[in-house]
Formats: C-alpha cells, sequence, structure tokens
C-alpha cells in the first residue's frame, strides 16, 4: 500500500468503493428488470474492473476495437459484440480468424451490403459463419441504417454467404444533447421503442430476432427498460464523470476515476498551474462545461484549460506540492491515455493495474 502522497504524478487512479458500488448498482438494475448487461470495455480496458463486472453478472462485453477483441478472447471471455463495422481487409481478416479460432463467440455490426460483401467472401472461403446484428439509427446518426429501410438491408445482408442475422442494435447516443433529464428519458424510451419496432417489423419478414441492444450511460435508466429491448451496452457507468454528472446521470461522489496532480507553480495569484494537462486528461470536451475536467473537493477551483504537460487552474487557496484530484470530462478517453492506474481504498493506493488494448 502507497499513501497518495508518495505517488508519481499525474496518476491515474480509480476508487476501489465507488467502482464497486457503481458497478453492483447497474447490474442489480439490469437483473431486477430482466435485460442482460454487455458493458462495453473501451471505458476501463481493465481485466481487474472487467472481471468484476463479469462476477456481478455480466453476460460478456461490447467492444469498439480489434484490439479489445483479441484481449479479452486471451482471457476466456467467449461472448463479445463487436460494435464497430468491421470495415477493410485487415479488420475482415480479423473477424473470421477470430471466429475460425475460438469457434464462435464474436458477433460484429453491419449497416451496409457494402460492408457485409467483403466480409461474406472471406467467411465463405474459410467456411465460417459471422453472425452479425444490424445496426440501426434511432436519432444519433453515426452509423446505422433508417428505420424505414433495415427489413430491406437485413434481407440483402442476410442473403449473402457466411452471414448471419442475430438482431438489432442501437446507440442511442443523440440524447446527451439534452440537458434536462426528463427529456433525455423520454428520448431514451423513445429510441427503444424505435428499435423494438424494427425488430418487430424484421420478425414480420421472417427473421428470428433474438437480440434487441441498446446502448449509453445516459440512456442507462430508460433504454434498455423498453419491453421488447433484450440488452444494454452502457460502459462509463463504472466510473462516471463530469460529463454523465452534468446529465443527471450521477452525483460526483459516484464518479470513481480520478487523476492525481501536484500545484507546480502559483507565480500568478489565482491560477495555479499543476502537473496535468491533456496528455493525463485527454483534450475531450464533451462535457461542454467550458473546461478539462472537475477540481474533486474544491468546488472554488474551476479547471477551464490546458497544454499537453501542464494543467491551469483557477482559484485561490493552493500551494506549490498541494495534491489535486481531477475528474475527467470523459472517462473513456482519458483511460485511453494510461497504461496503468492505481486502484486506491481513502488515501491509499492498494493495488496497481495495466490496461490493456489501447491504441
Amino acid at each position: 500500500m502507497i499513501p497518495l502522497a508518495a505517488l508519481p504524478t499525474p496518476a491515474l487512479l480509480v476508487d476501489l468503493d465507488r467502482l464497486e458500488r457503481n458497478i453492483a448498482a447497474m447490474a442489480g438494475a439490469f437483473a431486477a428488470a430482466g435485460v442482460a448487461l454487455r458493458p462495453h470495455i473501451k471505458t476501463s480496458k481493465c481485466w481487474e474492473v472487467a472481471r468484476r463486472q463479469l462476477a456481478a453478472g455480466a453476460i460478456g462485453f461490447t467492444c469498439s476495437t480489434a484490439a479489445e477483441v483479441a484481449w479479452l478472447q486471451s482471457r476466456g471471455v467467449g461472448d463479445l459484440l463487436w460494435a464497430h463495422v468491421p470495415i477493410g481487409p485487415r479488420k475482415v481478416a480479423f473477424v473470421v480468424d477470430a471466429i475460425a479460432q475460438h469457434g464462435g463467440g464474436l458477433t460484429v455490426s453491419l449497416d451496409s451490403v457494402e460492408a457485409a460483401r467483403p466480409l461474406s467472401r472471406a467467411a465463405a472461403a474459410a467456411a465460417v459463419t459471422v453472425p452479425f446484428v444490424l445496426e440501426v439509427n434511432t436519432g444519433h446518426a453515426r452509423l446505422g441504417v433508417e428505420p424505414s429501410s433495415a427489413v430491406a438491408t437485413a434481407t440483402a445482408i442476410a442473403s449473402l454467404p457466411g452471414l448471419r442475422l442475430r438482431g438489432v442494435l442501437t446507440h442511442e447516443g443523440h440524447i446527451s444533447a439534452l440537458a434536462d433529464r426528463s427529456a433525455l428519458e423520454q428520448a431514451g424510451g423513445a429510441a427503444g421503442a424505435l428499435l423494438v419496432s424494427v425488430a418487430d417489423a424484421l420478425r414480420t419478414a421472417g427473421f428470428p430476432i433474438e437480440v434487441v441492444s441498446v446502448g449509453s450511460t445516459p440512456g442507462a435508466t430508460s433504454t434498455p427498460f423498453v419491453p421488447g429491448v433484450t440488452e444494454g451496452r452502457p460502459g462509463t457507468y463504472v466510473y462516471y464523470d463530469a460529463n454523465q454528472t452534468r446529465l443527471g446521470s450521477c452525483t460526483l461522489d459516484q464518479c470513481a476515476q480520478t487523476v492525481l496532480a501536484t500545484v507546480a507553480s502559483v507565480q500568478r495569484a489565482g491560477r495555479p498551474i499543476i502537473d496535468a494537462g491533456i496528455k493525463a486528461m485527454s483534450s475531450d470536451a464533451i462535457a461542454a462545461a467550458g473546461g478539462v475536467g472537475l477540481v474533486l473537493d474544491r468546488p472554488d477551483v474551476t479547471f477551464p484549460e490546458a497544454n499537453e504537460e501542464h494543467g491551469f487552474l483557477l482559484g485561490s487557496g493552493l500551494a506549490v506540492g498541494d495534491l489535486v484530484r481531477l475528474v475527467p470530462n470523459h472517462a473513456c478517453g482519458t483511460t485511453n491515455m494510461w497504461s496503468h492506474l492505481y486502484a486506491v481504498r481513502g488515501d491509499m493506493a492498494v493495488e496497481r493495474w495495466e490496461i490493456s488494448a489501447r491504441y
């Protein structure tokens, strides 16, 4: 065990008590509703977090990258959803090899015949079948076929050899633009209902839809609980972040991930400089709070800007050598900046955990 004051800064910290409470709360809510929980692994990229999620009842994980899929398969996790269209020869070959070597257990996302054809050719050549979900746009307009085209697109893709339709998927990310929590939850419910209607249309067309998958932490209190949804894919909930506090998904005392920094200079009054910049926090400004992150336990101090290795605070009462803990705007982007973290209880670091499958 190491006192926080003895750690080199900046350092990435995860509060174990908060982490464990967050995992238990989300798992309990999903279990009570009879909805499967398939967390997004990109938030932590950490086996010590992942194994706790599995122990709490997660059925598997959602992955963003091939590296995440390969890492979890190497750990023996057998039920993975790659929520990213496998486009390009390297990704296509990776999917086919992963299924051939691990006997299945991997489902991919598709939203067009054009993306499906190379995967179909490779699967047929290798004599494997690739399960897929059809991604549907329910408002976010990132990936996803329009609902009115879903049956036609699914029919065209499913007619290709080597591919098997399992269900439908959406990411209701657009609801994060709604600052009012009631409006956000209404929009989350509407996104879930739209996806369920697409699943029903596909069943009417003769497809045995088994998976109706939604996913976001802001929507985790609404979208997964629409009747007909079978699974949810929140990720950020394990740590939460400044963005989720703004959206009302959590309170600040639920935020488990922080960056520990040291005040390096107070040469200009009211503008302390710390040794943590965008390389420690990421430059993600999703929180739209006008800053780089929140200063924990110091509501009188703000964190408006940063360079690569320096952070610029605004506030008084800090001296050179003082420690501050910072809640990042976006936990997922911050995780990807680090190779390891310190698991802490109180003011002691009790373990060092590796972060895997980074870019």
